[in-house]
């Protein structure tokens, strides 16, 4: 559940004084998502999202995700448009915490991508990274390679599922370390492209959410990122590689964006990366949450499953082969 600050009709009336917008008549609070609160807003004729961040995004930091979602919607890259209030700011206080909202997005996510989702997927990503790479506003990515040590430090071991997975991520995070790539093409990734952050209507993509991870690293991690989330397929908690949505995803990235020799070399190491990234999050969250939290839980053996299978595999072609 993902109402950490529950709003009342006094907060609404701010907002429409602070908004040159159609009058809000009615809000619910959206469940999905972990890491702000988030509200659906319905004016009669037009619908919002109000988001209310909470401790775990820096009030310093937002400016960047604001910024980031305009120029996007410049470009016409289909997301979600940030206000700005009668002040000419996109940030507003509510609840004594920072707000903002956004245009309301169309469509909805799936359960499961096929193939030819995923080849719209990568030619989306490709046409975000084709404007990202020349937008001057720079945001260190704090969930990148570097940054997970002390992560895996915190993580409470108390559970006897988990416990013995301690050496076994020592070991993987210093190898993915020492081969991490340096010198790939870079600029602003989405960072955190999951099956809820895609929405489809009539079955063709119809815009990417939730921008909050949005950082500066290498294009080629935000494909592995997508592989590690978007092309594996789950059959009774056993998830198993799907090359063929792996092809889609590349070939329709490629269709916009060419991939490098060395970016394609580097594929694989990008992938380990992405999937102890994942595993370290759901560990932490699984170990360190208290049971009394209003939090759903994501299974780590997801992801300890995805990084076994790349721990499998080294080439570019393993991939698609």
């Amino acid at each position: 559940m993902a109402v950490y600050t529950k709003i009342n009709k006094k907060d609404i009336s701010i907002i429409n004084n602070k908004f040159d917008i159609e009058k809000i008549v009615s809000f619910q609070g959206i469940k999905k998502g972990i890491e702000n609160t988030n509200y659906l807003l319905k004016s009669n004729n037009k619908k919002f999202i109000l988001t209310i961040f909470e401790k775990r995004v820096s009030n310093k930091e937002i400016p960047f995700f604001m910024k980031l979602m305009a120029e996007l919607n410049h470009a016409k890259i289909i997301c979600p448009k940030p206000l700005k209030n009668n002040d000419g700011n996109y940030l507003i206080k509510l609840k004594n915490k920072t707000a903002c909202i956004v245009s309301f997005l169309e469509g909805k996510d799936k359960n499961k991508l096929n193939s030819k989702n995923c080849f719209e997927v990568g030619k989306i990503i490709a046409q975000m990274h084709s404007v990202t790479k020349n937008i001057k506003i720079f945001r260190k990515n704090s969930m990148g390679i570097k940054n997970l040590d002390p992560l895996l430090k915190s993580i409470k071991f108390k559970s006897k599922k988990f416990n013995n997975l301690g050496k076994f991520l020592i070991n993987n995070l210093k190898d993915i370390k020492k081969n991490w790539p340096s010198k790939l093409p870079n600029g602003i990734i989405h960072g955190d492209l999951f099956i809820d952050n895609i929405f489809f209507k009539n079955n063709k993509l119809s815009g990417i959410i939730d921008f909050y991870f949005a950082a500066n690293d290498f294009f080629m991690y935000e494909i592995a990122i997508c592989i590690n989330a978007l092309c594996f397929d789950n059959k009774k908690s056993k998830f198993k590689i799907n090359k063929q949505k792996i092809k889609s995803l590349i070939e329709g990235y490629e269709s916009i964006k060419k991939i490098s020799l060395k970016e394609k070399k580097s594929l694989n190491i990008l992938c380990r990366g992405a999937a102890i990234r994942y595993l370290l999050t759901r560990l932490y969250d699984y170990s360190n949450t208290p049971k009394t939290a209003l939090i759903q839980i994501k299974d780590p053996n997801e992801y300890y499953q995805k990084l076994i299978t790349h721990n499998n595999l080294v080439s570019y072609k393993d991939y698609l082969i």
